[in-house]
């Protein structure tokens, strides 16, 4: 008799501050998921693997975000207790979640980044000198969360005093504040897929730029020229690859009015519902919802009947 498929757990929740985000996430795709793969969702209330996760009939799809979600905290979780799962592995997250060794990796392998400095809040430099070194346009931000958490755009050195005022506790990554087109672009199997454009109404796309409805607009695809396009999906693959990325991820850039194209970060939980940038740029490329949840465990569950192989 053979083995019966395994059940794709939708891990949801969790306990950062974009635990609410999660929730819909995991929602939006275990519906989507059932229709091609049994499907169970987990709700997750602690820094744990929930009960009932079985290794011997579950393959994880987590819609965790943020700290423990998109930190490596729950991949390590799910390698410690033999548990496969889709997406980056326990070190790529954690490398991708801190911002400033991404900017280090990216960067060495020839992706730009915008001019930024590192300071603990113990340590934060003076205002006057930060804004001699980036130029009055700063843009500072916690360099281990997620989705725009904590992200403050300074537009002179009175504002930049004010903000690292503050700034009491963590640490920080300050940016020269590069002023252009914000695009987004998915990976699968480290392949990149369509290129969006994200038009903010306010000009910033913070938290809740991204989450209110009505605040954003989106092209998908990006109005952008091939070239153009081609070369932010190599930027992006080269990113993956760089920070040691798995299975699929989500990769931003800025295009700068004065020309260049500078990463700003590498989502590798990023939001998931039908609406969500991920979506959309696999829309792009004629992938559609139901399809790219299936695409998304396709690597997990690949991996997971090799180790039922071994173990038989």
């Amino acid at each position: 008799m053979s083995p019966a498929a395994p059940v794709i757990a939708i891990l949801a929740g969790g306990t950062s501050p974009e635990r609410e985000v999660s929730l819909g996430s995991g929602r939006a795709v275990a519906q989507a998921m059932a229709y091609s793969h049994p499907t169970e969702l987990f709700i997750v209330d602690a820094d744990a693997l929930p009960r009932g996760l079985d290794p011997a009939r579950h393959v994880v799809c987590s819609t965790l975000h943020g700290v423990f979600g998109e930190d490596g905290g729950m991949q390590r979780l799910c390698e410690s207790a033999g548990v496969a799962y889709a997406g980056c592995d326990a070190a790529g997250s954690d490398l991708t979640f801190d911002k400033w060794r991404t900017r280090q990796s990216v960067a060495a392998m020839g992706v730009a980044v915008a001019p930024g400095r590192y300071f603990a809040a113990a340590d934060k430099p003076a205002a006057t000198a930060l804004a001699a070194e980036l130029g009055p346009q700063v843009v500072l931000k916690p360099n281990r969360q997620g989705s725009s958490v904590g992200l403050q755009v300074v537009t002179s050195p009175a504002g930049l005093q004010i903000a690292l005022a503050g700034i009491r506790e963590g640490d920080w990554i300050a940016e020269r504040r590069i002023v252009g087109r914000e695009l987004t672009v998915g990976l699968l199997r480290g392949r990149a897929m369509g290129v969006v454009e994200i038009v903010p109404k306010s000009g910033i796309f913070d938290y809740a730029s991204k989450y209110t409805k009505g605040l954003t607009e989106y092209h998908a695809p990006a109005s952008l020229p091939e070239e153009t396009a081609a070369a932010v999906r190599q930027a992006a693959e080269t990113a993956f690859a760089a920070c040691g990325c798995r299975d699929y991820a989500r990769v931003d850039f800025i295009l700068a009015d004065e020309g260049g194209l500078y990463l700003l970060e590498i989502n590798t939980l990023p939001g998931m519902k039908e609406t969500s940038l991920l979506p959309m740029s696999a829309r792009c490329v004629g992938l559609d919802f139901p399809g790219l949840c299936r695409e998304l465990v396709g690597p997990a569950l690949e991996r997971f009947q090799s180790a039922r192989a071994v173990r038989r």
